[in-house]
């Protein structure tokens, strides 16, 4: 998801897991309970396919069930995962995956349902009481996206039950399916036009593979007016002789002081703080730009934020940001 950067907020590096989610007037919920007697997430969610009679929320949501849901744990062999972990399930209903022309018959046919279901799902039992906005990590990798400022929504679906517990976590329930990403880094790259420059960069430098394979970046990428304002503060004609001034090491650097390998830094994790770089360089996060400042005390704004990867993050700036490589 891309977001505008005016809603970049002050924070820890670490993904916050609890989270905050205000008022549930206009969701559905149901008790909470510590009953061990409770049955497992495949089997609450066994019961939510044609609605409990019995349940408060059945009754309030006439047609808000989860057979695909659960149709779709079967077909991809992970009923066992979600039986035996504690986890936090955010399952969108059959009217979401009826919008996409799935139902249990036929949910095994969508590509990369493993990886769906797993984006689908957080570590631990996180109730609705506990939800506040923000990024959280899944077990696919990627981080899903709570915001409650408004409606409480996941990325963009909905979120219209809530606190559906089991005996190994808590059921919350969405009314649209939630979609992974599924390009690496260079992929996003190579498929943006704004970058052109920047992927011309990458294939001088010959990093591509490290970009394509590396889990766990977050890469502040300067876009192609950034690279035309680097030609034109130091007086190159082109990114040749930008190569030309530094040789191929020296681009590596610059490239690698773009990049922190310390895993994935969302928007709402930034604070002001200097970070080591994968160059090795120190680089400074200034939120009250917000911006970044390099070796030279260069300031480059952050633009865009949160564009996820399947292997990292990205962050868009207006600047080139340089570590001690040019005089």
């Amino acid at each position: 998801m891309k977001k505008r950067i005016n809603r970049l907020l002050p924070g820890s590096f670490l993904i916050g897991f609890l989270i905050f989610f205000g008022s549930c007037t206009d969701m559905e919920q149901s008790q909470v309970t510590q009953d061990m007697t409770l049955k497992s997430i495949p089997e609450v969610l066994k019961t939510m396919e044609k609605g409990d009679e019995g349940d408060l929320n059945a009754r309030k949501s006439a047609g808000n069930t989860y057979a695909t849901f659960n149709a779709a744990l079967g077909s991809s062999g992970l009923a066992s995962v979600f039986a035996q972990n504690e986890l936090t399930v955010f399952a969108p209903n059959d009217a979401a995956f009826a919008e996409l022309g799935l139902n249990p018959g036929n949910i095994r046919s969508l590509p990369n349902l493993t990886e769906i279901l797993l984006y689908h799902v957080v570590g631990g039992t996180v109730l609705s009481t506990d939800l506040m906005s923000g990024f959280v990590p899944t077990l696919n990798g990627a981080a899903v996206q709570i915001d409650v400022m408004t409606d409480p929504m996941v990325n963009d679906a909905s979120i219209i039950l809530v606190d559906k517990m089991a005996r190994n976590g808590v059921i919350h329930g969405i009314d649209a399916v939630l979609m992974p990403p599924t390009k690496n880094i260079l992929e996003l790259v190579e498929s943006n036009a704004d970058f052109s420059i920047l992927k011309t960069a990458i294939e001088a430098a010959g990093v591509g593979d490290i970009l394509a394979n590396t889990d766990g970046l977050t890469v502040f990428a300067p876009d192609n007016d950034a690279f035309v304002a680097l030609l034109g503060e130091y007086g190159f004609a082109d990114l040749n002789e930008v190569v030309a001034a530094l040789g191929q090491e020296g681009l590596v650097r610059v490239l690698a002081y773009h990049v922190f390998d310390g895993g994935r830094v969302f928007s709402s994790d930034l604070s002001d703080t200097s970070i080591e770089m994968f160059s090795g360089d120190q680089l400074t996060i200034d939120t009250s730009g917000p911006k970044l400042i390099d070796f030279y005390g260069r300031e480059s704004m952050i633009l865009d934020t949160d564009i996820q990867a399947t292997n990292g993050v990205v962050h868009v700036i207006n600047q080139v940001v340089l570590p001690e490589v040019l005089p």
